[in-house]
């Protein structure tokens, strides 16, 4: 046993009363199996030499109740262990899913959302495919095919033997086919993952799309996967449909030598008729939980290759975790500060030598060209990611000693993305806080100035707002976001771009509801509006990942290096759009 099976068949352990009762019920079919192979030899000799009428009479009625409790058995067994199966199943993706949720910003840059999602269902779907199968054969064709077994050597042994002889022979190739069926399933599910991404991309820029005119490259490239697909496909349907054929061509050979051997002894005397019938009759019954158990085996290699994919998944460590002297905080006053902070992906550097305070209450703006490091900063505070040289410091103390959970609580993010889920607006509120009630919920949307046009809609509230809240005005998502972080309440407020999408009219109102959030916090703003950040307590200028100017608006316009000059071409800009009064 493979140990990727051996830790999916784990996953059973929990129901191992549903096992123990789908085991009872295979030993009575398996057991049933059996009787039904040997009683043929006793039942002919009653009928057909003593001429026993009442035999005869009872056969019907006795094979009616044979198979009445059979079926009951095998309803139970059938039903147990794939229940059984589903939960383990469900287990797995319940962990898979915590495993995935839980790791940092650096694995969800290297994997993609596809494929993340492709592992999540296909691969599953494919392992519980493939345990169902495993666990109901285990228990119903082994049993089987140990009691017909046993009723071929009790018959006759020499016959038995040639009949097992053929057996091992079948082994080897299936081990081989098994092996390529493997390797071909897990392919698949790499193309598979690679369709999903495919899917995820199309659907979710479906509107850039449109807007250039790209569904025909879009259909094409789908085609050109699914095509992929489709190859990967045909080599695993290639082996698991050559198993079968192989397995019976071997196993003709045993069949037909036992008939020859089988058929003398019963013409020269040695053996009745009867008991040559009660042989054949165990013999033809072996060879089907035999087949059977081969088609498992099949199976069962297709799902190993989804549970390496979906273990190797769920074996991925985060690198940022808690340390062993980790300290829960409570709220924290809010005060920043960056010791010689340095950062890069991989061995480029991101941020060189950063280094800034901020007291708790102040407003600190980063601003600088795109590419400058601003956004990487503030994913390093929040812990998103680790320094690579440096400090960082929360109320004095070292972000790395104190646990992610506490350090959540006290970062509210209100970003330019405005991530909405596909729920209601009370809920997707309730986001900054679970357990809020709805007096609540209604509290901060006022604050947020969301509460008006919430109450506009048609179940005001509780109306669904969609997939990403695409229901919603750029505004209206963007004051929901505002409201979710004023719930939170948490002393550090970020804010990055999040009025750059917005109109005039809008931005003018979410301002206003920025303004209520960030009262009373400490707050990091990144903006390439300079007019927002006018009246920062403390504006740093960054550029290729270094700070290069820091202090008031005044004084970086008096300095007339980089942050006057982009001040400048921003408001030249500005005035060079304003239409000329009229006379």
């Amino acid at each position: 046993m493979t140990p990727v099976l051996k830790r999916t068949l784990a996953y059973f352990l929990p129901y191992w009363w549903l096992m123990l009762l789908s085991a009872l019920c295979s030993l009575v079919v398996g057991a049933m199996d059996g009787a039904f192979a040997y009683l043929v030899e006793p039942v002919l000799k009653k009928i057909f030499a003593g001429k026993d009428e009442g035999i005869f009479l009872l056969v019907p009625i006795g094979i009616i109740v044979l198979f009445a409790v059979r079926g009951i058995c095998r309803y139970i067994y059938d039903a147990s262990i794939k229940l059984a199966g589903q939960k383990a199943i469900q287990d797995i993706r319940n962990d898979l899913y915590g495993s995935t949720i839980g790791q940092d910003m650096a694995f969800f840059q290297r994997k993609a959302t596809g494929d993340l999602m492709s592992c999540m269902t296909n691969d599953i779907t494919t392992m519980q495919e493939g345990m169902s199968q495993v666990v109901t054969g285990l228990f119903r064709d082994l049993i089987s095919f140990a009691a017909l077994l046993g009723v071929i050597f009790y018959r006759n042994w020499q016959l038995a033997i040639i009949t097992f002889i053929v057996i091992p022979l079948t082994a080897y190739p299936a081990q081989l086919i098994g092996k390529k069926i493997k390797n071909s399933a897990r392919r698949s599910l790499d193309v598979m993952g690679g369709i999903g991404v495919t899917l995820q991309e199309s659907f979710s820029g479906i509107k850039v799309i449109k807007a250039f005119g790209l569904e025909q490259q879009s259909i094409q490239r789908f085609r050109h996967q699914n095509s992929n697909y489709l190859q990967q496909l045909k080599r695993y349907i290639k082996y698991s449909s050559l198993a079968t054929p192989i397995s019976e061509m071997i196993t003709s050979l045993g069949i037909a030598s036992v008939v020859y051997i089988g058929g003398s002894q019963v013409i020269s005397g040695r053996m009745s008729a009867s008991e040559f019938f009660s042989f054949i009759a165990a013999m033809i019954m072996l060879y089907t939980p035999l087949k059977k158990l081969q088609s498992s085996y099949n199976i069962v290699q297709r799902s190993a290759g989804a549970a390496e994919r979906v273990f190797s998944l769920l074996d991925e460590k985060p690198s940022i975790t808690n340390s062993s002297n980790a300290a829960d905080i409570q709220r924290s006053n809010g005060s920043v500060e960056f010791r010689d902070v340095s950062f890069g992906y991989d061995d480029e550097l991101i941020l060189r030598n950063i280094s800034l305070r901020a007291a708790s209450g102040q407003m600190i703006a980063l601003v600088g060209p795109s590419g400058g490091g601003k956004t990487t900063l503030i994913a390093l505070l929040m812990r998103l990611y680790d320094v690579k040289q440096g400090q960082i410091l929360l109320d004095g103390r070292d972000i790395r000693d104190i646990t992610l959970e506490s350090l959540n609580r006290q970062f509210a993010l209100v970003d330019q993305e405005t991530t909405l889920f596909n729920d209601t607006i009370a809920n997707n509120i309730r986001y900054g806080k679970p357990d809020a009630t709805q007096d609540e919920v209604q509290t901060t949307a006022k604050a947020a100035f969301a509460h008006d046009f919430i109450q506009q809609l048609p179940e005001g509230y509780e109306t669904n707002i969609g997939d990403r809240g695409v229901r919603l005005s750029g505004g209206q998502r963007q004051r929901i976001c505002i409201a979710r972080a004023l719930l939170k309440n948490a002393p550090i407020l970020i804010l990055d771009e999040a009025t750059s999408a917005l109109d005039t009219e809008s931005e003018q109102m979410v301002q206003k509801a920025l303004d209520n959030l960030m009262a009373n916090r400490t707050t990091f703003v990144i903006a390439h509006r300079l007019s927002t950040v006018l009246h920062a307590d403390t504006i740093l200028v960054l550029e290729a990942g270094r700070i290069v100017e820091s202090g008031s608006h005044d004084e970086l316009i008096e300095n007339s290096r980089l942050y006057s000059r982009l001040h400048a071409l921003q408001f030249s800009d500005k005035e060079s759009t304003e239409m000329p009064a009229l006379p």
